[in-house]
């Protein structure tokens, strides 16, 4: 196993979280085109695309590990549905307007990773770090209150991509041969569907001759880099610490529900948006901290 190294553990981690905090821009650019057929297109571009990577970017050994360990095929079939489920219900909320519920998703989900890190892996928390904890449980609190109905949207993402990352840490199989086993595994059930709707835009020759369809042929590249960048992360940092570095995607998808798409900002929301960053200052001045201690 790879020597832990938190320097390049946040690195990696910053760059997923900063990507997907970016999404919604290029979804956006796909609003006409139904979510699932956007996702469809992310299993099987990122499939082709991921093992033209590994002809390149060489990870000798793995397909004999896999071969040979057949429970890690079942782990990956696993932890392939559970991306497939989260990427499904993200498309859909961000191109039905439902950007804000998305990012209390991905606010709520680092919760769910402190919880899984201390129920399942035996992880404990600092002092600071039970603040910054209890201070982000607080808004989050405050806003599923405030909605007056279950947040079903933001349940699914956060339990969804919780138990990915739980999954895939603990699953003894590299990032990207592990992303790439993921997507083939999905690959069937892609075509199957394409099969069922002759009438979908990846279905007729014409589309392939717009810009959409070079966004959709990009859904590859742009679905393995931030899942290799967190995959690999998750290799170097305790999970909790993972899920805190998470709160950056969610608050960049809120930015730009507001800013640029115009969903309105309730003054709970607000004050959620508030708690989580006083969370944040508190959890990295323990990171801080810690960092030193070690130097």
């Amino acid at each position: 196993m790879q020597a832990a190294n938190p320097r390049r553990g946040y690195i990696l981690g910053l760059s997923a979280y900063v990507i997907w905090g970016l999404f919604p821009l290029y979804f956006k650019l796909l609003e006409s085109v139904p979510a699932a057929e956007i996702i469809v297109s992310r299993v099987l571009w990122s499939a082709l695309f991921g093992s033209l990577l590994l002809l390149v970017w060489k990870h000798p050994g793995w397909w004999q590990e896999l071969r040979d360990n057949p429970k890690r095929l079942a782990v990956l079939s696993g932890s392939g549905l559970l991306i497939a489920i989260n990427w499904l219900t993200y498309v859909w909320a961000v191109n039905n307007d439902r950007m804000l519920e998305a990012s209390l998703g991905y606010y709520i989900n680092p919760l769910v990773n402190v919880l899984l890190g201390m129920l399942l892996l035996g992880e404990r928390l600092r002092r600071l770090q039970w603040i910054a904890v209890g201070l982000a449980a607080i808004g989050v609190a405050e806003q599923v209150w405030q909605a007056g109905s279950l947040p079903w949207v933001s349940l699914v993402l956060a339990l969804t991509f919780g138990f990915y990352g739980l999954i895939r840490k603990q699953a003894p199989v590299k990032a990207l041969p592990g992303l790439v086993v993921e997507t083939w595994i999905l690959v069937p059930i892609a075509i199957g569907w394409l099969l069922m709707h002759p009438e979908a835009n990846s279905a007729h020759a014409d589309f392939w001759a717009t810009s959409q369809a070079w966004l959709l042929v990009a859904a590859g590249p742009a679905t393995l880099i931030p899942l290799v960048c967190f995959n690999a992360a998750t290799r170097h940092l305790p999970y909790t610490t993972i899920g805190f570095m998470q709160y950056v995607a969610p608050t960049l998808v809120l930015i730009l529900a507001v800013w640029v798409f115009g969903e309105h900002l309730s003054e709970s929301t607000l004050i959620t948006f508030m708690f989580i960053w006083a969370g944040l200052v508190v959890y990295s001045i323990d990171a801080w901290l810690s960092l030193r201690k070690k130097a």
